[in-house]
C-alpha cells in the first residue's frame, strides 16, 4: 500500500508540469550557447558541458576588464505555451553565488524577463513565479509589465555580480508547474 501511495504521489506531482529540459548522460546540449561579455569587448569566459553524472555544468570566470562583467548560457527551443503554468522550477547546485534566470517570450525580443536566485553549495529546487519575472535590457529594468505568462522560446542562466569571480552551476532539470 505504501508503494502504491508513493507511486500515485509521484505521478500526481508531474501531471500538471511541463519539462523544459531534463539533463542526463544522453542529453543533447547542442542548442545551449554561451554568451559572454566578449560580445562587447569584455574578457569573461564561460563553458557549458555535461559532467559524468549527466548534469549540465555552466562554469567559468567573470572578468571586469574592458567594462565586462557577465557570462551566460542560453537555450532556444520551439514555443512552449505557458498559460497553464505559474511557476518555473530550477533543480540546481550552485557555488554560493547569485545567478539570474531569464526567459524570452519570443527569441527575437531584445529584452528578457529576469529573476535572481541565490545558491548555497547544495542541491536546491528554486521556485520562480512567472508573474514575478520583470523585463530588463542590459541590466536596466524596463518600464513594461512583468511576464504575461503566455509563451516562451528561450531561457538563460546568467552570472553578473559586479566582481571578478570563478563560478560553477550544476543544472539537473528545468520545468514548469
Amino acid at each position: 500500500m505504501r508503494y502504491f501511495l508513493l507511486t500515485v504521489f509521484i505521478l500526481t506531482a508531474h501531471i500538471n508540469s511541463m519539462t523544459i529540459f531534463n539533463f542526463n548522460k544522453q542529453a543533447d546540449i547542442q542548442n545551449w550557447r554561451i554568451v559572454d561579455d566578449v560580445v562587447m569587448g569584455g574578457k569573461s569566459s564561460g563553458s557549458f558541458d555535461l559532467n559524468d553524472d549527466g548534469y549540465g555544468v555552466f562554469k567559468g570566470e567573470v572578468s571586469l576588464e574592458n567594462n565586462g562583467g557577465f557570462s551566460s548560457v542560453r537555450h532556444r527551443f520551439e514555443t512552449i505555451f505557458t498559460k497553464d503554468y505559474s511557476t518555473c522550477i530550477l533543480k540546481v547546485k550552485g557555488d554560493g553565488k547569485d545567478y539570474q534566470f531569464r526567459l524570452k517570450s519570443n527569441s527575437s525580443d531584445y529584452f528578457s524577463y529576469i529573476q535572481s536566485f541565490s545558491t548555497h553549495g547544495e542541491w536546491q529546487e528554486i521556485e520562480i513565479p512567472l508573474e514575478d519575472m520583470y523585463p530588463s535590457f542590459r541590466g536596466r529594468r524596463l518600464n513594461q509589465p512583468n511576464f504575461n505568462g503566455v509563451q516562451m522560446e528561450e531561457i538563460t542562466f546568467l552570472i553578473a555580480n559586479k566582481k571578478k569571480e570563478e563560478f560553477e552551476l550544476l543544472i539537473d532539470e528545468i520545468f514548469l508547474k
